[in-house]
């Protein structure tokens, strides 16, 4: 069964979301909550992905996953 949030780069880091994710992504600029509770500018390149993971956003998703 997929997770309730997928991750999203934007603001320098690899955030998750529990936004739909529109058919083809997101476009860059877009602002999409995370679960975080911040707002972020999403940036869909190649290298945004190698980004390091919002720490907060990890501790969410691992509980969302059943992962503690």
């Amino acid at each position: 069964m997929p997770h309730p949030f997928h991750w999203q780069p934007g603001d320098g880091l690899r955030h998750a979301t529990l936004q739909s994710r529109p058919r083809g992504g997101f476009t860059d600029e877009t602002r999409v909550n995370t679960l975080c509770g911040t707002s972020i500018k999403v940036d869909d390149s190649e290298h945004a992905w190698l980004w390091n993971t919002c720490r907060e956003c990890n501790k969410v998703a691992h509980v969302l996953a059943g992962i503690q």
